[in-house]
């Protein structure tokens, strides 16, 4: 994309012979990468605008940390974007940027998703003051795009850490931990990129090559309030999840004081009855070899009542457990 206040030009799938015509002194040119698979490009960029092969290299190594790099003539930027892709799972992606005199450089890991489209409309359709203004402005316009995409994939995760809470709430189980674990794991990966973002937007409001003005400083200053409040949203989901993680295993040991108590009682109530049951178990003979009867042997043994006492005696026993139980709010 080529353009001024007055004119707009697109060229898409455009080639290096494009590219040499790109650049038109007084205009600003926007040339954006979708995907890593054109190498050529790259170098014939690097050659023609004087790009450090290492910063080339940084774009070509995905996974590099958010950074800034200040060259003579131009200055380097290294973000981390994310967005939901069609199954609304959590998708992430290198963007690099090269802003210059008079132009901006983005490369973009992945083809399929374009995080710079609310820019290109913007440009297309010649709304706001992006078409009257310099490439840094640019520059913070498309560093702002790739900020107002982690404010869905933030939101969406919090949605999902208050559905987790509910569930933990109302019937712990594993899946859900597991669950909460993988928000974890994403917060965490947030943090990773939000934080070092918000470096970048602040060493780009003291730039010290002369590439960014003050016009749009101004707006570099609202763009780093945005990074600031993305990393609250963030620490303050990762305090939920932390105190999530807590509360489960507190109704675990909630739960499981709950089965002791009644395991406990049950077996209060069966060690005397267990008592009686095991001195009926030694069978001691009530009568001797000689056909006497011996009284202190148990005599009940033959009474017509014996058993339906015994168990009438076992039942009275374990009521005035229960009642002494309660009276002690043990139940």
């Amino acid at each position: 994309m080529r353009y001024d206040q007055d004119r707009f030009e697109e060229t898409t799938h455009a080639g290096i012979a494009d590219l040499e015509r790109a650049f038109e002194p007084g205009k600003v040119t926007w040339i954006n990468i979708d995907g890593l698979g054109d190498i050529e490009v790259l170098q014939h960029l690097a050659a023609r605008l004087d790009l450090h092969p290492l910063a080339i290299e940084d774009v070509l190594n995905t996974g590099q940390r958010p950074k800034i790099e200040q060259s003579p003539g131009y200055v380097f930027i290294c973000l981390q974007a994310v967005h939901h892709d069609h199954e609304r799972m959590i998708r992430g992606e290198q963007v690099s940027l090269f802003l210059g005199r008079g132009f901006v450089i983005s490369v973009q890991e992945e083809a399929d998703y374009d995080v710079f489209e609310p820019v290109c409309a913007r440009l297309r359709s010649g709304r706001g003051q992006i078409r009257k203004s310099g490439a840094d402005y640019l520059a913070y316009a498309l560093l702002d795009s790739v900020i107002d995409h982690y404010y869905p994939v933030l939101e969406a995760i919090g949605a999902q850490v208050e559905d987790l809470e509910d569930a933990l709430l109302e019937k712990p189980s594993r899946d859900t931990v597991l669950m909460l674990h993988g928000q974890r794991r994403h917060l965490t990966q947030m943090r990773r990129f939000v934080w070092p973002l918000r470096d970048v937007v602040n060493s780009l409001l003291h730039d010290s090559t002369g590439l960014v003005g003050s016009h749009a400083k101004l707006f570099l200053r609202d763009c780093y309030d945005h990074t600031v409040q993305l990393m609250d949203i963030v620490e303050s989901n990762r305090e939920v999840t932390a105190a999530l993680m807590e509360l489960y295993h507190s109704s675990v040991g909630l739960r499981t004081n709950e089965i002791m108590r009644v395991l406990t009682v049950i077996t209060s109530i069966f060690i005397p009855l267990t008592f009686i049951a095991g001195v009926y178990g030694m069978n001691f003979a009530p009568v001797s070899i000689e056909g006497n009867k011996l009284p202190l042997n148990m005599p009940e043994l033959y009474h017509p009542y014996g058993y339906i006492g015994l168990m009438a005696l076992m039942g009275l026993i374990a009521l005035v457990q229960l009642a002494l139980f309660r009276k002690m709010k043990w139940l």
